[in-house]
């Protein structure tokens, strides 16, 4: 069987501050034999028509409204591109077109812890397949990070850190990594502080200037995460074990390196993977400048390129994938439970009972107890 695949939102890969992902997802899913592109919709027609260039599709797969490229072309698989607050919405109706065996969604989730739950629900009710595109646990460096935990290498677990830009948009990507190495063991509270001061927009979203988390696993296992300026934690990752430390990048270092007691900083080798993605083959990047025949002929699959392969094999076998909207689910929670704690002030224990968005709630002056994260309390 070959999979009949669309994209919602193709993006603008023109523009330097958006980073394209269906574009992406496409290369991903040409590299597999049981899959073809046959469909696009995106609400900027000339978005969709460059994207249909690009990958060769025919005026007639060209969409502006998804719903109408659904009942048309009736694909088996659609990848969502689009903005995150848009997120629930799309994957919900898209589940409900009874057309769809599989949805792959780009991360964050959604806008809201509503939305997130709401979206997992319906594709549990329809039978879909659900999963988001979170392609670190296909990297080399944290899947040699698991391999060492496992094999006792630093003893115990008893802390994760992690550090990165902000808690949402990049921090998904390093929480889910806590859940993959944790083996989604479930956590019981999280306890956080966030400076929204100069807080930002990403995609629709806002995204914290500052944060620190504290986090406890059923297990005992602590997580802490630092963001924005504090640098406190100076890699992507680092697991304190009883007996060693193992750590995961900064890029600019050793993607990654274990450190038992006593001993010095051994590099673990991890090939052409690094912390983002892989570095491409130097023929490949011969062939940029000169055109010598198909992209990436000699570099390995991207990230990407892995997980939307997991994808479809999941599918096929009818089993979850590691990119599951379950193990995405558990990600979110930990980060909207952060917003929560800050914003109620006080450790807030999980599962997490609320509908909306902590932060934005801050930042519109609702902070429960508080006019402001640093302000006087309300009179």
């Amino acid at each position: 069987m070959v999979y009949r695949v669309a994209v919602v939102g193709t993006g603008a890969p023109e523009q330097p501050d958006r980073y394209a992902m269906a574009y992406r997802h496409a290369q991903a899913y040409d590299r597999l034999e049981r899959c073809e592109l046959i469909a696009c919709a995106d609400i900027v027609r000339d978005n969709a028509e460059a994207f249909a260039r690009r990958f060769d599709l025919a005026a007639g797969s060209i969409y502006e409204d998804y719903e109408t490229m659904l009942s048309e072309v009736e694909p088996d698989i659609v990848s969502v591109c689009t903005p995150p607050k848009t997120h629930a919405e799309i994957v919900m109706k898209c589940a409900e077109s009874g057309v769809i065996d599989a949805i792959h969604c780009e991360k964050p989730m959604a806008g809201t812890w509503k939305g997130c739950r709401e979206m997992v629900a319906t594709c549990e009710r329809t039978g879909v397949q659900l999963t988001f595109n979170h392609q670190r646990r296909f990297a080399a460096p944290y899947r040699k990070a698991k391999t060492l935990l496992d094999d006792g290498r630093i003893g115990t677990l008893q802390r994760i850190e992690i550090g990165g830009q902000d808690l949402l948009d990049y921090g998904t990507h390093l929480f889910d990594m806590c859940g993959y190495l944790t083996d989604q063991r479930p956590v019981e509270w999280v306890l956080a502080k966030v400076d929204c001061r100069n807080s930002t927009r990403k995609y629709g979203l806002y995204q914290e200037s500052q944060a620190l988390a504290w986090w406890r696993y059923e297990s005992g296992v602590d997580g802490f995460a630092a963001t924005g300026e504090a640098e406190l934690v100076r890699c992507e990752l680092r697991l304190e074990g009883a007996d060693g430390t193992i750590e995961v990048g900064p890029e600019d270092g050793p993607s990654a390196r274990v450190r038992v007691d006593g001993s010095d900083w051994e590099r673990v080798e991890t090939g052409r993977d690094g912390v983002w993605r892989p570095q491409p083959h130097p023929l490949d990047r011969l062939a940029e400048r000169v055109p010598i025949g198909p992209d990436r002929l000699f570099s390995e699959p991207t990230y990407v390129d892995r997980a939307l392969a997991d994808v479809v094999e999941a599918l096929d076998a009818d089993e979850p994938s590691t990119l599951s909207a379950a193990n995405a689910l558990q990600t979110t929670e930990m980060i909207f439970g952060a917003w929560e704690s800050a914003r109620r002030r006080q450790r807030v224990r999980l599962p997490l009972e609320i509908e909306g968005n902590p932060l934005q709630a801050m930042i519109d002056g609702d902070s429960g107890t508080l006019e402001m994260i640093d302000g006087p309390t309300r009179t």
